[in-house]
């Protein structure tokens, strides 16, 4: 059984888990082991029927593209499988059946230590390097009673202070490093603007049955609206569409917009392309799925390569106002946020009106004020008045 064939950007990934163990019975297409890279997570399924016998790359360990990672020997039956795998692990039980990472294993394994009798205190009540360094602390003449103490370790003294340290996993470790180059080699800076959220709330609220109904229920919701205003206003201001390659300035002849999607795992950025060949349903559909396979850490390295412009929607989560960081080569990124009430002055009156403040960061190597601001006013007043979109006027 082989890694899968990593594309070019991806270096090497690491295990992050396996899903079987030694001598257990697999299926055709049964999910073996989750493979993490930088930028998202490959499950590895059994190519065949039979008994997984053997891992020659554990959990954090790191691999490259097809490297062998274990063996299956086809064809055994499955009701064999138990016997099979309690004979062949029966040296090693009682560490085999302990969750802890790699760390803990190999020092249990140097210092002699049965991880079933150490007590857990990671994620899950994973055992740590450091609850094995504990165990090896402990006077080896009394095992027994040291079982006792782990069993009522839950309620700690009052007033003692915990840590916990947990290495970043590969995909967080590629995002901090994404984040800290944007912002040390490009001269980033926001504008912002704020919009009137009713007339498309209105909209919404008057169409949004009919819209589901019509789509196949596909949900009316504000995302499509701004995706394809931003879409309309890179048209109209090529430059916020462009990217920088050296000394080159490269202009899209097309509108590929990333979607910022939070997972258990940190943000991707799944892109949708030729926007401007997609209609609403479409791209509320296309930004629904993303969401859904991300959480369940299924969108492919593919979906998440180029992109000309970026969309994130902090509002979700809360976020009244933020600067969002650019996502290299990009230009310019948007961010959207909270819809509040606010007291808003309208032809000489105090209304309460839902408002939405929007940023647009952008890379003034490549973008002057200029065209920024006109940007976003134009993707602002074509979510005011939605018939801009329609006309695009």
């Amino acid at each position: 059984m082989k890694a899968p064939t990593f594309p070019e950007s991806v270096q090497d990934g690491t295990i992050a888990n396996w899903h079987k163990a030694v001598g257990s019975a697999v299926s055709r297409d049964e999910l073996i082991v989750d493979i993490e890279t930088d930028k998202v997570v490959l499950e590895v399924v059994a190519p065949v029927d039979g008994v997984l016998t053997s891992i020659s790359a554990e959990e954090g360990a790191t691999i490259a593209s097809n490297q062998v990672i274990g063996a299956i020997t086809e064809g055994a039956a499955a009701s064999a499988a138990p016997a099979a795998a309690v004979a062949e692990a029966a040296p090693v039980a009682s560490n085999s059946d302990a969750v802890a990472s790699p760390a803990a294993r190999k020092m249990a394994s140097e210092k002699g230590i049965d991880l079933n009798s150490v007590a857990g205190t990671g994620k899950d009540g994973r055992i740590t390097k450091e609850d094995v360094a504990s165990a090896s602390a402990k006077p080896a003449a009394a095992p027994a009673p040291a079982a006792k103490p782990a069993a009522a370790a839950a309620p700690l003294p009052a007033g003692d202070r915990i840590e916990k340290r947990v290495p970043m996993t590969r995909l967080r470790k590629r995002i901090a490093e994404r984040l800290l180059d944007a912002t040390s080699s490009t001269a980033m800076l926001t504008t912002f603007n704020e919009v009137n959220m009713k007339p498309l709330m209105d909209l919404r609220k008057e169409y949004k049955d009919l819209f589901e109904k019509t789509h196949d229920g596909a949900r009316l919701g504000f995302m499509g609206m701004f995706t394809k205003a931003a879409c309309e206003a890179l048209k109209r201001f090529p430059q916020v569409n462009a990217s920088l390659d050296g000394d080159d300035i490269v202009y899209h002849g097309f509108q590929d917009i990333g979607v910022a999607v939070s997972t258990p795992n940190g943000l991707v950025v799944p892109v949708l392309r030729d926007v401007d060949d997609m209609g609403i349903a479409s791209i509320e559909s296309g930004i629904r799925d993303f969401g859904l396979r991300a959480r369940d850490g299924k969108i492919g390295i593919d979906e998440m390569m180029g992109g000309t412009f970026t969309i994130t929607n902090g509002g979700v989560f809360g976020s009244l106002l933020s600067t969002p960081i650019l996502n290299p080569p990009q230009s310019a990124i948007l961010g959207m946020h909270k819809i509040q009430d606010r007291p808003m002055a309208v032809n000489g009156k105090v209304e309460i009106l839902p408002m939405m403040y929007l940023a647009l960061s952008y890379d003034h190597r490549l973008l002057d004020g200029k065209d920024a601001v006109q940007f976003l006013v134009a993707i602002k007043d074509m979510i005011e008045d939605p018939a801009r979109i329609l006309l695009q006027v």
